[in-house]
């Protein structure tokens, strides 16, 4: 490996719309094209100067990376290949933009995650003979097609019940995420992240993201009958979406004059049981500052993390020993919701919007994205703001 190192100097998301609603009508390449577009006007890169198209996708079929290029008006000599982590795709492709700059195969990548739930193509169990009924196949499978496989808010009451997380304290925590968001919109804070692909204020702004009264949350439905704690209020749901970030080497980086950047210091993933995915980001997150040694939890100026769930996000602060107001800030994917292999992507354009776009006053310096994906997996990523 050589010794550049990787910088994202821009980063930008759609707005994230429920499966059905904002984005109902898009395919995946018009989703994605115009937040690639945006992403490299950012850092002032023409598209004939991109060597590779990463795309994190978890419900497409074939290469859909090499349409999503031709759209988005990037040259044929362009390579583009599709990365499928689940949930972590969009992560995985950002670590991979990375790793093909420190190895020196490239010094302009694009790594973009995009799903868009209301076009993707239907999966069906090919039938054992003429007289079985087809049925459907999840969109987030695990290890198998079993009944008796794990339920991605199963994993997270069982966090919940191992860290003594009661109901109420989840609710209060998405109620706050609520509020985060809510101030931070009033602040203006997600101006030059989102790409409104049309001009009116609904594509300006995350769907979900609404004013929640607390009755709203005393009346959800636990999930597990007995005893469960998790709602659809206090856990996020499925999304469309798509993000992007222009990842650069050091060379380009300098002759673009070293603009603001994130510099990517480390990755980490990680395996664990499927039934233990809700502490899959704590696990990474560890790993990550256990290699690195440089950076510690308390280091962290700013901490994003796509929970799946209001007990995930507690378990992780607690684990960590990481102070609220530091993760998520501005709210979370309980408020904006989970777009699959685009989360990943949210993160860093999210992190790109605390540390650089709009930075506090001294600017921090270190930053983490961490998330898990279903079947088992934890990434995380730490970044530092130069």
């Amino acid at each position: 490996m050589s010794d550049t190192h990787a910088y994202i100097i821009s980063a930008r998301r759609s707005a994230l719309g429920r499966v059905g609603g904002l984005h109902r009508a898009r395919r995946l390449d018009s989703l994605t094209s115009p937040i690639i577009a945006a992403a490299l006007a950012d850092a002032r890169i023409e598209p004939g100067e991109v060597e590779e198209l990463i795309l994190g996708n978890a419900t497409e079929v074939g290469n859909p990376a090499r349409l999503v290029a031709l759209s988005a008006g990037l040259d044929e000599t362009v390579s583009a290949t599709t990365v499928d982590r689940q949930c972590g795709s969009g992560m995985e492709a950002i670590i991979a933009a990375r790793r093909a700059i420190c190895q020196g195969e490239a010094d302009v990548v694009i790594a973009a995650g995009a799903d868009s739930l209301s076009t993707a193509p239907w999966r069906i169990m090919r039938p054992r003979s003429l007289y079985q009924t087809p049925h459907f196949i999840r969109y987030e499978p695990a290890i198998t097609d079993s009944p008796d496989e794990p339920q991605p808010f199963e994993a997270s009451e069982a966090l919940a019940k191992a860290y003594g997380i009661s109901r109420a304290e989840q609710d209060d925590w998405a109620m706050s995420a609520f509020q985060k968001a809510s101030t931070a919109r009033g602040q203006r804070r997600f101006v030059g992240e989102i790409v409104a692909l049309r001009a009116n204020i609904e594509e300006a702004r995350d769907e979900s993201a609404g004013d929640p009264d607390p009755d709203d949350f005393a009346d959800a439905v636990p999930f597990l009958p007995e005893g469960g704690t998790l709602t659809p209020a206090n856990t996020s749901a499925m999304h469309d979406g798509a993000a992007a970030a222009v990842v650069v080497s050091e060379a380009v980086w300098h002759k673009l004059g070293r603009p603001p950047a994130l510099k990517f210091l480390a990755a980490a993933s990680v395996g664990a049981p499927p039934a233990e995915e809700a502490a899959s980001p704590i696990s990474a997150s560890r790993k990550l500052f256990v290699r690195n040694g440089a950076v510690h939890p308390h280091d962290l100026a700013v901490i994003e993390l796509s929970e799946s769930s209001a007990a995930q996000a507690i378990a992780f602060a607690r684990s960590l020993d990481i102070a609220a107001e530091r993760l998520n800030p501005d709210g979370g994917a309980i408020v904006r919701g989970h777009p699959f292999g685009a989360s990943g992507g949210v993160l860093v354009a999210r992190l790109f919007t605390s540390m650089v776009r709009a930075p506090a006053e001294p600017p921090a310096h270190f930053c983490l994205a961490s998330q898990g994906a279903i079947g088992g997996i934890g990434l995380s990523a730490l970044f530092e703001r130069v």
